[in-house]
């Protein structure tokens, strides 16, 4: 499956509701991931609507970390989720929940299936997927 499929699924999961936006990442990188499916998701499920529903730091942003880290065994991982955030940053406008939604705004910055595609596609350029 090429990156822009992993990503085009993923913002699908999430549009339909079928996963939060952290486990819509991590579920299209199953494959690369030796955990099973049910265990990767209940993993990542406290982290919808912005890490613990505090509309913090982006679930699919959380979970593009995540990924990077299991499908490189943790080998630079510091350094992938440095390069994560500055890239989902420049894809997205922002790393925050609240402010890619427009809480406070009522100016919405990236809508989340978009944010969910743009997580996959950064890490997709970092690391061999």
């Amino acid at each position: 499956m090429t990156i822009e499929e992993r990503a085009n699924l993923a913002a699908n999961l999430k549009a339909t509701g079928q996963c939060n936006c952290t486990q819509s990442v991590l579920k299209v990188f199953e494959d690369k991931m030796n955990i099973a499916p049910e265990e990767l998701s209940k993993l990542a499920a406290g982290f919808a609507v912005g890490m613990g529903c505090m509309e913090s730091t982006c679930g699919a942003l959380i979970g593009a970390v995540m990924a990077a880290g299991m499908i490189t065994d943790g080998q630079g991982t510091p350094r992938y989720s440095k390069e994560l955030v500055s890239k989902f940053n420049e894809k997205c406008g922002a790393t925050i929940c609240k402010d890619l939604k427009g809480i406070t705004t009522g100016q919405v910055i990236c809508e989340c299936p978009e944010c969910v595609r743009n997580a996959v596609l950064a890490l997709g350029e970092l690391v061999e997927v």
